[in-house]
């Protein structure tokens, strides 16, 4: 049953947990252990749990000696290949104490417009989840150009929440909720509940961002929350550090209220 409120997530039936490369690579990479800890105790107690996780480019970087973000697709493809490899191994090594197993899925924007393709990928999700196997979901970055990129893993996370019919949407930051204008900037409020209908055009939630070993920020959660809730399903967006209170239900982050009236499953990537 859909998560109507941040309360719900402790008892949800399938959560889709998004996570960036600012939050799991590089000196970071110390949060994969805890990120997993959360996630196995959401499993323990019988959700389904996915994992759309960034950073296959940003974990390749140092064994390419890439001392930043590379800017041709060639490099970025090959920094994916290699640090796919690895990220995934950290995962699977941080699950094995609970004995969970990861799965692997990599999609493509062309996957999820194409129907034979999106279903392919739908009945692959659900039969490991029936499996209990933990999906961690990334886009391909080795096939994937410039032209047919999701954009942003926020937007990808959304859509793999649409596609599996997701009771909740976990969108982990940098910071612990999303703010009326820029947190370093006087007068930032935090923002608790966001409904569905709201008018957002007041507030100011900054460009996108590109560091040195992702992209993202504010707009993007949003905008990506946004199209989840559309779908009817609600969606938390908090820090990565509170990974932990946040399947477990408590108050944090800010939390979008789902459409009473979802879209049907395949249009939102149509």
């Amino acid at each position: 049953m859909t998560a109507r409120d941040r309360a719900a997530l402790a008892t949800a039936r399938r959560i889709v947990v998004k996570v960036g490369s600012s939050s799991i690579s590089g000196e970071a990479s110390w949060r994969i252990p805890m990120l997993v800890k959360a996630l196995a105790d959401a499993h323990r107690r019988g959700a389904e749990v996915l994992l759309v996780s960034s950073g296959a480019i940003a974990t390749g970087m140092p064994f390419l000696e890439l001392e930043s973000r590379p800017t041709d697709l060639a490099t970025q493809q090959a920094a994916a290949a290699v640090g796919q490899n690895v990220l995934i191994f950290r995962y699977q090594e941080a699950l094995r104490p609970f004995g969970i197993v990861a799965g692997q899925v990599l999609l493509t924007a062309g996957d999820l417009e194409n129907h034979t393709h999106r279903s392919n990928a739908q009945r692959a999700i659900e039969r490991l989840l029936g499996l209990r196997i933990l999906p961690i979901v990334n886009e391909n970055d080795t096939v994937a150009t410039h032209e047919i990129r999701f954009g942003d893993n926020d937007r990808l996370a959304a859509l793999v929440a649409h596609l599996v019919s997701a009771d909740a949407l976990v969108l982990l930051s940098d910071i612990a909720s999303l703010y009326t204008r820029p947190p370093s900037e006087p007068g930032a409020e935090p923002l608790d509940v966001i409904p569905h209908d709201a008018d957002l055009s007041d507030l100011e939630f900054g460009s996108t961002v590109v560091n040195s070993v992702g992209t993202g920020g504010a707009a993007t959660k949003v905008s990506a929350a946004r199209l989840a809730a559309s779908a009817g399903i609600g969606v938390l967006v908090t820090s990565a550090d509170l990974v932990a209170e946040a399947l477990a239900g408590g108050a944090v982050g800010t939390w979008f209220e789902p459409s009473p009236a979802g879209a049907p499953v395949g249009t939102l990537s149509e």
